[in-house]
């Protein structure tokens, strides 16, 4: 059972449960793979997931301003109403990224995700006037992305709650910095169990993020009938079911170490299972599997897929 310091509401009540983060296909040219896309969107809504997400795993800093715009457009197009969209809006510059939350929300997005900076060490005074910004001009939920597992540095416990106390029916967290448990609790307990918080570690601490008070998930797309499954044994309170599905999903998640090695392993397993035609990944890449990386992958992947077909 969860403590009953649990987060006990939510402020973006449809944002909950798994939301898996889209990979972006590209061509061999590298330019993207729309059709692929559709097909991605429709796969992992047809596994039970609650919406999709645009994510730095979608390699959104590697896209043009056009291309996130396009993006952002065509998968609240492929939605169709299935789910929440949730898309990335987070830049450099307050400037851009107002644009591009303006742009998320005229286009049909439920909600945006902003990671902070990541080209420049800014004080928290200057991160919070970023994030201030964002969030006053739109009127749908912002998701504020402590992604210093990535980039960055991590932010104070402090500074998010501030958020939430000044915009408490706007503001949803996904913490990724590490140790991930202890900082969940804290920000948890700094907003009095009621800021809505999503477990962003791909899954690997989603048991005790679980027990903690989360609302949800945003793991990759790659493995999400296994995350589906595992959430709903959670919720369940299926305690032999969720260690059966987490053990083999954690193993596979530790070899990606790196945001490039999240890309790189979720692609792999896309091909695997049929839903990508290429792993083509835009460069430069800072991780590449060798063969014995990819022999593990795939006897760990079998294993998986052998616990979630289990009745």
């Amino acid at each position: 059972m969860r403590q009953q310091s649990q987060i006990t509401r939510t402020t973006a009540p449809r944002i909950r449960g798994v939301l898996p983060v889209f990979q972006t296909p590209f061509h061999d040219d590298g330019s993207i793979d729309f059709d692929t896309l559709e097909n991605e969107i429709d796969w992992v809504f047809k596994q039970g997931s609650d919406g999709v997400v645009m994510g730095m795993v979608s390699e959104t800093l590697r896209l043009s301003d056009s291309e996130r715009e396009q993006v952002a457009e065509a998968v609240c197009r492929f939605n169709r109403g299935r789910g929440v969209v949730i898309i990335s809006t987070g830049a450099e510059s307050s400037h851009t990224a107002e644009r591009f939350s303006r742009h998320a929300e005229s286009v049909g997005a439920d909600a945006v995700m902003v990671i902070p900076p990541v080209s420049v060490a800014v004080s928290e005074d200057e991160l919070k006037a970023y994030y201030q910004r964002i969030i006053q001009a739109i009127s749908i939920p912002v998701v504020v992305q402590d992604a210093s597992g990535y980039v960055g540095r991590p932010m104070s416990i402090a500074l998010q709650a501030s958020l939430f106390n000044e915009y408490p029916d706007q503001v949803v967290f996904k913490p990724e910095a590490v140790p991930i448990g202890p900082r969940l609790s804290a920000l948890r307990d700094a907003t009095a169990g009621q800021a809505p918080i999503i477990e962003g570690t791909g899954g690997i601490a989603l048991v005790d993020s679980y027990r903690r008070g989360i609302v949800g998930t945003m793991p990759g797309a790659d493995m999400i009938d296994a995350l589906v499954a595992l959430w709903r044994a959670l919720e369940a309170g299926d305690e032999r079911r969720s260690y059966q599905l987490s053990l083999p999903i954690s193993s596979i998640i530790a070899i990606q170490t790196s945001l490039d090695a999240f890309v790189t392993v979720e692609k792999y397993l896309l091909v695997k299972r049929g839903i990508f035609k290429n792993a083509n990944v835009r460069g430069p890449v800072g991780f590449t599997l060798d063969a014995e990386t990819r022999r593990e992958l795939d006897r760990l992947f079998e294993q998986l897929l052998a616990v979630v077909n289990e009745s």
